[in-house]
């Protein structure tokens, strides 16, 4: 049986294919489009699907969107008559998209598919806590989903067991962590449903000096992780913005303009939301504990991609171990859309085995062989060496040799994450790496930091870290052994200026609290790139690379050879791996 899942038109679009059970294909439309973030019904991303396992859509028995839009039509119309004339111009722009569109699902689905059959519509935290447990390696699980706003839910908990998920209780619009977070993204400077990453990032800078303000004025934290906002503060009920002048006012200046100078203020902000999210995610995980009972934990979410607060859940937390959808945000909606539908719609059993999960280390997009990419460069005369067999050996040099190298080999990967197969690479080990890769090659905010790509069974020799990490989801803190001595002057340092200390004996990938976006790389889901690493170590005694996605900044990780190419040739990049041809930039004219 072949089930389609589709999310579409809010951010983040995608599709997946699931086939009795097992997930066969999946990706972002926005890998196919180029519009980052890309909304649009995912046409391009179907027609992978579809395509990669040579079906058509009449072969299609099921089809599954991962949310009601009735229902949150209903909650789009309630809160704009609950703020009635305040939000007259957020209606009147948001109005002529639904009638177009949204309220027109299933027959959009059944004109651009040629499709008459049955569309399944579970809700949209149905969807997300689907894509947490049915992939996960637990038979019986807690799960936790948490994002900006589903229909009415915007954080939920409940059981998974077998076949079944059961949502116990939830928390419903307009009371939000998500856009809680997003208000602060949005104030700081940061694009919504796109920046909440940068202020994650540039929370270690800041001092917690607003939380008891945030806990006081903004949020009323319960003990049990329940909680309600302050609307007065918040301008996303009513308008087209996220704060309101009270919250400008509450923090003594204007929202930040984007691009302008990050100021101390904002780094604070920073912090201080951070530490609030941490503690919220924390209750709440508590307390789905206490009314489970089970000590294994699935999250999804968009706020499930906050690694900080995950990692906080799995050390003080009362779970034995937990499981990450990596793509947590509303693509993975649509592979828990088709998951929902086959085990809970069908009542199909489901027995997981409880070690590895179902997800395949999350390689389910697009791959391309050396036929399609020898014809490509030939095509183009793309100048080229042919190294199939000495991929490791080959690129560990030039790594060494302080090059910065693109990475594309097989499946891409599904979700936010470059996991090694449309990954930019370089030597964790150069203190000027960080600075290098950020500004020469992604274009982006210096502060940002890199994840390390480490060998799996090598791992616990850098990191103080005790289970797998696949999907990059967690942070762990670098060993005090590999931890370097800091100066009493750096010590001192404030902002950004903390950059400059070199911290430990990877610096590129040691963020200035001395963690680390771990992932672990395991031979059994990327048998090459685990090769490059173990061939690293070899030359170089370190079993970590940089590893961050294969783009610039503002674009989606690149999709084909051709994405790829451009990418290598608008950067500094030195060198380019197309599946077994090395592409030197110095021989590019």
């Amino acid at each position: 049986m072949n089930i389609l899942g589709i999310s579409a038109f809010y951010h983040d679009s995608a599709a997946c294919l699931v086939r009795d059970g097992k997930i066969i294909s999946a990706a972002q439309e926005e890998r196919f489009t180029r519009k980052k973030n890309d909304p649009s019904f995912p046409k391009h991303a179907i027609q992978f699907c579809l395509s990669n396992s040579g079906l058509s859509s009449q072969d299609l028995d099921l089809i599954t969107f991962y949310d009601k839009p009735f229902l949150k039509f209903e909650r789009i119309l309630k809160t704009y008559c609950a703020y009635t004339p305040a939000g007259i111009e957020s209606f009147l722009k948001a109005m002529p998209l639904w009638f177009d569109e949204k309220l027109w699902l299933k027959e959009i689905i059944q004109r651009e598919l040629n499709y008459s059959g049955d569309i399944v519509f579970p809700e949209h935290h149905e969807s997300h806590a689907a894509s947490a447990f049915f992939p996960s390696p637990f038979q019986e699980a807690a799960f936790i989903t948490f994002d900006g706003v589903g229909e009415w839910a915007t954080t939920s908990y409940g059981i998974g067991n077998g076949n079944a998920l059961r949502i116990i209780a939830d928390i419903q619009f307009p009371h939000s962590l998500g856009l809680l977070y997003s208000a602060f993204t949005y104030y700081a400077g940061f694009k919504v449903n796109d920046g909440e990453y940068k202020l994650m990032g540039l929370a270690p800078y800041g001092n917690p000096q607003y939380v008891n303000l945030i806990l006081s004025k903004l949020i009323d934290l319960k003990p049990d992780g329940s909680f309600r906002m302050n609307m007065e503060y918040f301008n996303y009920c009513q308008g087209l913005t996220m704060t309101s002048d009270k919250f400008h006012k509450l923090f003594g200046a204007p929202p930040r303009a984007p691009e302008s100078k990050l100021t101390q203020l904002h780094m604070d902000l920073a912090r201080s939301i951070q530490e609030v999210c941490e503690e919220a995610m924390l209750r709440i995980s508590h307390h789905a504990f206490r009314e489970t009972g089970i000590k294994k934990l699935c999250l999804a979410g968009g706020v499930a991609l906050n690694c900080v607060g995950n990692s906080r859940i799995l050390r003080e937390g009362p779970y034995e171990n937990i499981w990450i959808q990596p793509a947590a945000g509303d693509a993975g909606g649509a592979l828990g859309a088709a998951l929902f539908t086959w085990y809970q719609y069908l009542g199909n059993k489901r027995n997981a085995d409880g070690s590895g999960d179902a997800q395949f280390g999350s390689y389910l997009g697009p791959e391309y062989n050396d036929e399609k990419i020898k014809r490509f460069l030939d095509d183009n005369k793309i100048p080229y060496h042919y190294i199939a067999g000495a991929i490791p050996k080959t690129v560990s040099k030039l790594l060494s040799d302080q090059n910065v190298v693109g990475w594309f080999q097989g499946r891409m990967e599904f979700g936010p994450r470059a996991l090694g197969a449309r990954s930019i690479i370089g030597d964790a080990r150069s203190p000027k790496m960080q600075e290098i890769m950020n500004l020469k090659i992604k274009f982006r905010e210096s502060f940002r930091p890199f994840a390390p790509a480490v060998i799996a069974e090598k791992a616990a020799e850098y990191f103080e870290i005790n289970c797998d990490s696949p999907y990059m989801l967690l942070t762990f803190p670098v060993k005090k052994e590999r931890r370097l001595a800091v100066s009493e002057d750096d010590i001192k340092l404030s902002g950004l200026d903390k950059l400059k200390v070199v911290r430990s004996e990877i610096p590129a990938v040691t963020h200035i609290d001395y963690s680390a976006r771990v992932q672990t790389v395991h031979k059994e889901t990327n048998p090459l790139f685990h090769q490059l690493l173990t061939e690293f170590e070899s030359q170089c005694g370190v079993p970590a690379l940089i590893n961050t996605s294969f783009n610039v900044r503002d674009e989606p990780i690149v999709c084909d050879p051709m994405d790829a190419f451009r990418c290598f040739m608008r950067t500094k990049m030195d060198y380019l791996v197309l599946g077994n041809y090395l592409l030197n930039k110095k021989d590019q004219t």
